[in-house]
């Protein structure tokens, strides 16, 4: 969100005037009325600081008691009204609400809050919009300003989402309806807005309140002004079931399909039905492989796109990632298994999984390319079949770029076997290659990968792809790259709008070869977040450094956390002086809503938790620590190791 909070006390933009929408108030609140996430638009809004908010009962908002929760049923999964709440320096707020109930694979509920501020009033132009998107579109249809926020809605799609166009205006799409195929609507609208041309997709989709899905013809076009400059977006959306409810002839064709008996067992035989079946199921279990959320870090600011296959050849093997490591680093992957169809897919599920095991343990770019190396020669000795040699290959010629950047030195580690380099822009808009060693291809085995570090400032952008990206242009690769540079440094708001420039000034047509493109901006954690201090190997400095933690933390105003981060420093140094070798570092890194506590020192051994018995006098050490931290390991370094902890602060 590009909008930064104000501070305390400023007053907030006026919720009431329907044009002009500037932000979204967002937050999410757990099933016991916890607040769990507190985000930008809501910290702008009323003037709270996410450590003010998050882990504190929702109700204190309010500006009465009682209020919303007390009229929301357990049977309801979206509630919409207008809320009294009190901003930081006292006065009344109302505020429009819409909010939707999430229910997680295991069985966790939270609630997704959402409310439109408008900014200032713009130019008057509501009369001749009307009259542009009422008179091009007869049908179900909706408005959405330049920023992709509801203008205008009719009655058709007021019915269909049981929702009054003062409910959704000012919202976006996918936070009127949350669902993947609203992501999809808002980045073809996006499109629209960029090109100035339209866009049509087919979507199924369920009606409010019912289990059957209903499929939708959907147009995008652009509504321009009298000077021709886009200023907003039509959606059209067309029920495709014929007159009086009479099925679309495809929907007549998959229904006999599916209900002839042994008539579909003949049909099975005509290749272009096992053709299409096995193209549907590869493209679900590609799917149910790719990460569907980007995981949560502070590191950087990321963006996302996959395009599958639209050839002959079918679905291929292309990923990407996003994994968290320890001392608030991340890891960045992208990979392209050769071949296309389900043996392509399953490969590229082992090799996501094995990448995010070996990233677990912290192993260095090199490293865990080669053993992802290793990994493929097995995997090809195991499915080796030598009357169909093209079908078990085993993934061998896969391409993998894996990048590490930690924002506390910001610095990048990169290494790549067989896979385009990274593209880096700075932050004054200077673009180029990183030289990252190619690196041969995964599976050719004995040949060494090598890697580069170097340091980005903050406010970098980062480009990760497959090669289809750059493939998929009727011209040489030089033109294609800048082609690429010139979308990556154009202006932009958001990364996903980046990422849309991307895709449109690339691919002319849907693409031949699989898709992937991860982008990212650097973030840095500057000093007045880190503080490490290097300790001498004598028991007597354990006192020191519990003495230092409880400093710090008061420095940072976390002084209820004091008590865990004192156990946990204290086992972590007395463990290093015991076991290890000096020197011996104690650094912590506030990041977020998490303390991280990390003690290094030469030796090279790593520690393992064990029980004590009764009578032991040591043992329980690293037991506590696993006890008491979120999350904790070991990370090896050219020289010794590193045992850090992290220490949740949600509540702190």
């Amino acid at each position: 969100m590009a909008q930064l909070p104000t501070f305390p006390g400023e007053r907030p933009q006026q919720t009431s005037a329907p044009g002009g929408a500037a932000y979204t108030a967002t937050a999410t609140i757990g099933d016991d009325g916890v607040v769990t996430d507190w985000g930008e638009g809501a910290a702008r809004l009323l003037g709270y600081a996410p450590s003010e908010v998050v882990g504190r009962p929702a109700a204190r908002l309010l500006a009465e008691e009682g209020g919303a929760g007390t009229r929301i049923g357990p049977e309801q999964d979206r509630w919409s009204g207008t809320v009294a709440l009190r901003h930081r320096d006292g006065r009344r707020v109302e505020v429009p609400l819409l909010a939707h109930r999430w229910t997680s694979t295991g069985g966790t509920v939270k609630w997704s809050v959402v409310s439109a501020v408008a900014g200032p009033a713009e130019e008057p132009w509501d009369a001749p919009l009307n009259e542009w998107a009422f008179a091009q579109s007869p049908c179900f249809l909706a408005v959405f300003d330049a920023d992709l926020r509801l203008l205008r809605a009719n009655a058709g799609m007021q019915r269909t989402l049981s929702l009054t166009e003062e409910q959704m205006r000012g919202l976006r799409l996918p936070e009127i309806a949350p669902d993947p195929v609203s992501d999809e609507t808002e980045r073809r609208m996006r499109l629209v807005v960029e090109t100035g041309e339209s866009q049509r997709l087919t979507a199924f989709v369920p009606p409010a309140g019912e289990d059957r899905e209903q499929a939708w013809e959907t147009s995008l076009a652009p509504l321009r002004d009298r000077d021709g400059r886009v200023r907003a977006v039509c959606l059209a959306a067309h029920d495709r079931r014929g007159a009086e409810g009479t099925p679309h002839p495809e929907h007549l064709r998959l229904a006999q399909e599916l209900t002839a008996g042994p008539a579909h067992d003949a049909a099975e035989a005509q290749p272009h039905a096992r053709e299409q079946r096995e193209h549907t199921t590869t493209m679900t279990l590609q799917r149910s492989l790719l990460p569907h959320t980007l995981p949560e870090q502070g590191a950087l600011e990321i963006a996302s796109r996959y395009l599958p296959a639209g050839g002959e050849a079918g679905v291929g093997g292309d990923w990407f990632d996003v994994i968290p490591l320890s001392g608030a680093r991340v890891a960045l992957v992208v990979g392209d298994v050769v071949g296309h169809g389900i043996r392509a897919s399953a490969t590229m599920g082992r090799l996501r999984t094995a990448v995010r095991t070996l990233a677990d343990v912290d192993l260095p770019p090199d490293e865990l390319l080669t053993h992802l190396d290793d990994l493929i020669i097995h995997l090809s000795a195991d499915e080796a079949d030598p009357e169909v040699p093209e079908e078990s290959a085993g993934g061998i010629g896969t391409t993998c770029l894996y990048v590490v950047y930690d924002p506390v030195t910001r610095r990048c580690t990169v290494a790549r076997a067989g896979h385009p380099p990274p593209a880096v822009v700075s932050p004054e808009g200077s673009v180029y290659l990183l030289d990252v060693p190619a690196g041969p291809p995964l599976g050719l085995g004995g040949l060494p990968f090598e890697t580069v570090e170097v340091e980005l400032p903050e406010g970098s952008l980062l480009a990760l792809y497959t090669d289809g990206l750059l493939q998929a242009r009727e011209h040489d690769l030089d033109e294609a790259l800048d082609t690429l540079f010139g979308a990556l440094t154009r202006p932009a708001s958001t990364l996903d709008t980046v990422c849309d420039r991307v895709l449109t000034a690339l691919l002319t047509h849907r693409p031949d070869d699989d898709v992937a493109l991860l982008i990212a901006r650097t973030r840095a954690l500057h000093a007045d977040k880190v503080v490490a201090w290097d300790l001498a190997s004598d028991p007597s400095v354990v006192a020191d450094a519990r003495r230092y933690t409880t400093e710090q933390l008061t420095a940072w105003e976390l002084d209820e956390a004091s008590f865990v981060a004192e156990l946990v420093v204290s086992e972590l140094v007395t463990n290093a002086i015991r076991y290890g070798r000096p020197p011996i570092q104690l650094r912590l890194i506030h990041e977020g809503n998490t303390l991280i506590c990390e003690v290094s020192d030469a030796s090279s051994t790593a520690p393992h938790m064990r029980r004590a018995r009764t009578f032991d006098e040591g043992g329980r050490g690293l037991l506590l620590v696993a006890q008491l931290a979120q999350r904790w390991g070991t990370r090896h370094a050219p020289t010794g190791k590193t045992i850090w902890a992290e220490q949740s602060l949600v509540g702190f």
